[in-house]
């Protein structure tokens, strides 16, 4: 069986930042979606949204959403998420919004502490969607 492959296609949407390296904010390949870390910028603004755990959570949330959205998707397309967490002490606040956003069959993920993430942010969230 011969399977083909289709090139990469760069997902890009002024709903979410803007890259701050040089790296791609999501990259389609074939029907399989690989977001970006999120942190909490707020696309508008430009700026961190760090004041407590639960706004920065819900910012990079709505940052993968509108992620999701640019290339067809929603949060019930996401298979695989990775969270990276400076305090593990955070765990059950960032579980409290994250968990909205997952009413049936959330993705399998992992939750790592971290000693640091870019721009000194205290939690970092990437995905994996599939159509």
């Amino acid at each position: 069986m011969e399977i083909e492959i289709k090139m990469k296609k760069v997902i890009s949407t002024n709903k979410a930042p803007k890259a701050i390296g040089p790296y791609s904010q999501a990259i389609l390949s074939n029907d399989t979606l690989y977001c970006s870390g999120q942190i909490a910028i707020d696309p508008k603004t430009g700026c961190l949204i760090i004041d407590n755990i639960k706004n920065e959570t819900s910012q990079i949330m709505q940052n993968i959403c509108a992620l999701l959205g640019a290339a067809g998707m929603n949060t019930q397309n996401i298979v695989k998420c990775s969270i990276f967490i400076k305090n593990m002490n955070d765990y059950d606040e960032i579980n409290e919004i994250y968990s909205q956003y997952f009413k049936s069959e959330p993705p399998a993920r992992e939750a790592i502490q971290v000693s640091a993430l870019p721009k000194n942010v205290n939690v970092e969230i990437s995905i994996i969607a599939i159509k």
